[in-house]
């Protein structure tokens, strides 16, 4: 038998945006658009008879906005969100990544032309419903079962490396902003080593995400630029649409080489460079996200002595990408996303156990 149909109910009071998104959804025979709502309080009404897979809504909405739905919805009737908002630049970021915040899983540019002036937008909305469809909500997500290629969990008594860090790389993709944004704001004020973060991101809400997670962080949030040595207190993040390599000075370069897996940045292609580069004084963190990317990458961080930390599944959105490292033999911890701050602090830090708040 088939498989039913993703059930979609879109929200948003542009009558063309609406139009817009059928017209792109109606390229998936496994999409159907079961509701239209113009507003929050319309979509709120239809929920319980249509429940459906996923809920698609715009921002700005008269009446009550995304944000306002959304945690109506989660705490009413959780079910995966999606959102689709013209508003990608820094100054509504606030806006956008608040949503995640309150339970959305995803965000997903509105195309600013039409499908004509965007020819892939219709392929990868598509892509991206499906993803977010298949994201169990609010502890709805099965508990992780350890298998024998399960690492040990961290515990209070961390190990701390042979030789003092001097660089973490960390990768994400869906469920990755929320993820992020819990560890770097645990961080202390000028950390002691440069991190490096690779984030699946849709197109232009890259400088979003770096202004949002700015403002919940103690040290500096950037776009990298070509030849800069990477220094303490700075967090990095790729140029749009390009991977983040380390140069054989140690220095951060953009590089334009072909996606990897679809993918670019990769975090397989940081992960390879930074392994290269640093060896054992390197740490990997591959947290929530679908697909692979990372995995063998994790397993060059694993092969070149470094640190290697995967976040476990009970509290990914997705429990994809580590789960391909896992399964690869290539994680050192597995950890709970609130146990990883605590992780790399108790790493780099001489003399300090973050999980016992003592110096």
């Amino acid at each position: 038998m088939p498989n039913p149909p993703i059930r979609i109910l879109l929200v948003d009071d542009s009558r063309l945006a609406l139009v817009l998104l059928q017209r792109m959804i109606s390229t998936s025979p496994d999409l159907e658009v079961v509701g239209i709502a113009t507003n929050g309080i319309q979509a709120l009404e239809m929920l319980p008879e249509l429940n459906p897979s996923i809920i698609c809504t715009d921002y700005d909405m008269p009446g009550m906005t995304g944000l306002q739905l959304t945690q109506e919805v989660m705490a009413r009737f959780p079910c995966p969100i999606l959102v689709v908002s013209s508003a990608v630049g820094e100054s509504d970021s606030d806006r956008v990544f608040s949503i995640l915040e309150a339970g959305a899983v995803d965000v997903f540019p509105k195309p600013r032309g039409g499908l004509d002036a965007e020819p892939n937008a219709a392929e990868q909305f598509v892509k991206k419903i499906k993803i977010v469809s298949g994201v169990r909500v609010h502890g709805r997500r099965p508990k992780t079962q350890i298998t024998s290629k399960e690492p040990k969990f961290v515990s209070p008594t961390f190990q701390k490396p042979v030789r003092l860090p001097q660089i973490i790389v960390i990768g994400a993709s869906t469920g990755g902003p929320q993820a992020l944004k819990t560890i770097l704001s645990q961080l202390p004020e000028n950390f002691p080593v440069p991190v490096i973060c690779i984030q699946h991101i849709s197109s232009g809400f890259l400088d979003g995400l770096v202004s949002w997670l700015g403002a919940h962080t103690r040290n500096c949030v950037t776009i990298s630029v070509a030849n800069e040595t990477p220094r303490r207190g700075k967090i990095y993040f790729p140029q749009e649409n390009t991977h983040l390599v380390i140069d054989h000075l140690g220095r951060i370069q953009p590089s334009f080489s072909a996606a990897v897996g679809g993918h670019r940045p990769s975090v397989t292609t940081s992960f390879c460079s930074v392994a290269e580069y640093y060896g054992d004084a390197a740490i990997g963190v591959l947290l929530t996200g679908m697909g692979s990317d990372g995995g063998a990458g994790m397993m060059a961080l694993s092969n070149a002595g470094a640190l290697t930390i995967c976040q476990d599944e009970a509290s990914c959105v997705i429990y994809g990408m580590p789960r391909d490292a896992v399964e690869r033999g290539a994680a050192r911890f597995v950890l709970s996303l609130n146990d990883i701050a605590k992780a790399l602090i108790n790493a780099v830090i001489p003399g300090i156990d973050a999980f016992e708040g003592t110096i």
